[in-house]
């Protein structure tokens, strides 16, 4: 995980103990330490010192955190020179999870999403779990969101929320957004309304097909499908609300799908009200 010094922070952590916990996983703390700092000069040895103090005296608080609260946990700290999203992307290549916060992480505070957890989020090869302290209105329900469409991207995501599902021993809601034009020209006739059930079916049969897949691999994930007449990333915002996790897919890690994320998925990491989980899809557009 990418650590700076801003507020509740600690949550952060804890969110990414836990995450470790539950896999049986190392925890890294990294804070990047960005050097010469703006204004500074390269041959100013002292100002790199300082910096470097104040980056081991934070990530050393928050190793004895973990350690207090998490004591089978294995952690350890790293102070890596550079910006923070490239660190943080160069690390992503080894991780299983990569936990950032909603707003700067990894050495930048203050900084809204759309600087370093957009461009990790973006650009990471491991899921990266954006995570938005104190988010949610209430505890959170036992269980796990994920946003499938009918793409390999999303079923990339579907299966990383299967095994988030089973690790957390929650139940998990599959969630399809269809968001139809009220009406479909139809030529000189003129307008007709669409034909909602057929236009449903199609997904609907898709998605049961994907879940039935997973049932024996997973027997012990309770499994929900909901598909509502909605925009996506409206419908994934509604039901995050006091959820444990939500899913999404990245709908590929290069080209301009890369660079845009996926509107659903960049539109949900500004509006969710739960931690939100990045799954990269394929290479390729």
């Amino acid at each position: 995980m990418g650590v700076d010094d801003g507020p509740r922070q600690e949550e952060i952590v804890r969110f990414a103990a836990r995450q470790a916990e539950h896999r049986g996983s190392q925890l890294r703390i990294a804070h990047a330490i960005r050097y010469p700092l703006p204004g500074g000069s390269t041959t100013d040895s002292r100002e790199r010192d300082l910096a470097a103090e104040a980056g081991a005296r934070l990530v050393q608080r928050y190793e004895d955190l973990v350690r207090s609260e998490f004591p089978g946990l294995s952690v350890t700290g790293e102070l890596p020179m550079g910006s923070a999203a490239a660190v943080l992307i160069e690390r992503s290549g080894e991780a299983g999870l990569l936990v950032v916060g909603h707003r700067g992480s990894g050495g930048f505070p203050r900084l809204p999403l759309g600087s370093v957890s957009w461009q990790v989020a973006t650009h990471a090869r491991c899921p990266v779990a954006v995570v938005r302290p104190g988010g949610t209105s209430g505890p959170p329900d036992r269980r796990v969101v994920v946003g499938a469409d009918l793409t390999d991207g999303s079923l990339e995501a579907l299966d990383f929320a299967y095994r988030e599902a089973g690790l957390l021993g929650v139940r998990l809601e599959v969630v399809h957004g269809l968001h139809h034009a009220g009406m479909v020209p139809t030529g000189p006739i003129g307008m007709v309304p669409p034909d909602f059930a057929a236009l449903d079916d199609e997904p609907r049969e898709f998605l049961e097909k994907e879940i039935a897949r997973r049932r024996d691999r997973y027997p012990s994930v309770e499994v929900d499908l909901r598909i509502e007449h909605t925009r996506p990333a409206t419908l994934l915002a509604e039901t995050s609300r006091d959820a444990a996790l939500l899913i999404v897919g990245s709908r590929g890690r290069s080209g301009v799908k890369r660079l845009l994320l996926g509107s659903v998925s960049g539109e949900v990491l500004h509006t969710a009200e739960c931690p939100v989980v990045v799954v990269p899809g394929q290479d390729g557009d």
